[in-house]
């Protein structure tokens, strides 16, 4: 199925009176660029959460941002409590043994190390994997929203492969009076400057023989409708992005010497049609994964 590489997904989780929110967004990019926003507790698990995405969502660019919101008043810090007790103790003692009065004393036992500390607690396996479903969750939203996005983008190439086609049409319909006109207007230019009854039949018809080959697009027609065939069945193709890029510049480059070879003014004006058509497929095509 075509899908787009343009997407957003978004899952939430409660977990030990946490809230983890994730929210995933992709854009297009030639290859993979992730960008990560993780809660500090995640941090060991950056690689793998990388090497998931990259297997699930295979190109883009993705942004991905995992925080985690407490739903309890949390105390930042911790007081080591019997290490404060021992201090005092200390500080007092310190205190009638040099017959000096402790002031104070409580805010200079906090400034002691280790009495104060705060505890960045890491993520055990289990709350990990619970995490890592929530993330699942996500991809398989944005997942949705790229087959939907895919959807609109065949659609479009569908339509604008129709109307190349319905020139290409038009373009054989004109090429068979394109040849005969060419010769007749040639003819009519070399009896005006040589006269009628001056001029060769024979050699005429060679010349014109040597002339019209230059001028044929007969493979250019076929060419061109075989690389339209194959861009639609290619678009049933998984991830066929960078496939279909290459299938658009052989229709370009038909449809080039097509417009090249032409010398026919209707002819020419079906192709600069077909030219803007396949500059917009070109761009949507940018899109697809």
């Amino acid at each position: 199925m075509l899908k787009s590489m343009t997407g957003f997904g978004k899952a939430t989780l409660e977990i030990n009176e946490k809230t983890v929110n994730v929210e995933i967004r992709s854009l297009n990019s030639k290859g993979t660029d992730i960008s990560l926003r993780l809660a500090s507790g995640l941090r060991n698990y950056e690689l793998e959460l990388r090497n998931e995405l990259s297997k699930q969502l295979e190109r883009g660019k993705i942004d991905i941002s995992i925080y985690m919101e407490s739903n309890k008043v949390e105390t930042p810090v911790e007081i080591n409590m019997d290490l404060a007790k021992s201090y005092y103790e200390q500080l007092k003692k310190l205190g009638k043994e040099l017959n000096e009065e402790v002031t104070d004393g409580l805010a200079q036992v906090l400034k002691f190390p280790e009495v104060l500390k705060s505890e960045r607690k890491e993520m055990d396996e289990a709350e990990w994997k619970k995490i890592k479903q929530c993330v699942n969750e996500a991809v398989l939203q944005l997942n949705n929203f790229r087959e939907v996005e895919g959807l609109s983008l065949k659609k479009d190439f569908e339509e604008r492969l129709s109307k190349i086609e319905s020139c290409l049409t038009e373009i054989k319909k004109l090429d068979m009076l394109r040849i005969n006109g060419i010769k007749e207007r040639i003819r009519n230019n070399i009896e005006e400057i040589i006269g009628k009854s001056k001029m060769d039949e024979n050699r005429f018809e060679q010349e014109m023989i040597y002339y019209v080959e230059k001028l044929d697009i007969n493979e250019e027609k076929v060419r061109l409708q075989t690389h339209l065939d194959y861009f639609r069945e290619t678009c049933k193709e998984n991830s066929p992005g960078r496939k279909l890029n290459f299938i658009s510049q052989e229709i370009g480059r038909e449809i080039n010497t097509i417009g090249s070879k032409a010398n026919d003014a209707p002819m020419q004006k079906l192709v600069v049609i077909m030219k803007d058509e396949l500059e917009k497929i070109k761009e949507q095509a940018n899109n697809v994964l």
